[in-house]
């Protein structure tokens, strides 16, 4: 039989499946620069980075255990691809622009640089929108509004909110997770639009 180490990747994925998760590890090890680094060159922030390279190994984990994984021999290929979606849906759900800090609060420069008349009603508006949202933060339960303002306003990773507020990392994401769907619902019912 040959050594742990000279297996392919299918062979480890398989003994993975089949309960070997020594065979995981391996397959991590050997892969797991060459996603990190390329997680990295998207996000260019090293603590992002860690948190999106995790995410990326449980849902690899969690494909491979529920057998959605297709052998093509293409291991390391599927998994930076699951690496760059992660990375997209990061961008898509942060809304990023240029800030400026004043007096210890943050202002997105595209509202302090607006000069249309239009343009400064938006910008009234938007800031109206945006207290209603702070209200409704506030009505949520304690555990909820804590992860959401963590996350938002503190960009703490959910490891680090796990650990600021004594929990595992899902019930971190579970707490977000509905107190995002409670803030839609308030959202709808007060005909907040953002």
């Amino acid at each position: 039989m040959r050594p742990v180490t000279n297996l392919t990747d299918q062979e480890l994925i398989q003994q993975f499946v089949n309960g070997d998760s020594n065979a995981l590890e391996l397959l991590i090890n050997r892969h797991k620069d060459r996603i990190f680094t390329s997680i990295v060159l998207l996000v260019k922030d090293k603590s992002l980075a860690e948190d999106i390279f995790q995410e990326v190994f449980i849902k690899i984990i969690d494909t491979l255990r529920c057998g959605n994984y297709t052998d093509e021999g293409k291991f390391l290929p599927w998994a930076l691809r699951i690496a760059h979606n992660m990375c997209v849906d990061h961008f898509r759900k942060v809304k990023r622009g240029p800030v400026m800090t004043s007096g210890g609060d943050d202002y997105d420069i595209f509202e302090t640089i607006n000069l249309s008349e239009e343009e400064a009603e938006g910008t009234i508006m938007r800031s109206q929108s945006h207290e209603k949202v702070r209200q409704m933060l506030d009505m949520l339960p304690q555990d909820q509004c804590e992860v959401i303002v963590l996350r938002h306003f503190a960009n703490l990773s959910f490891k680090e909110i796990a650990e600021k507020t004594n929990c595992s990392i899902n019930t971190a994401l579970g707490r977000m997770r509905y107190g995002l769907m409670n803030l839609r619902k308030m959202m709808v019912e007060h005909q907040v639009a953002l």
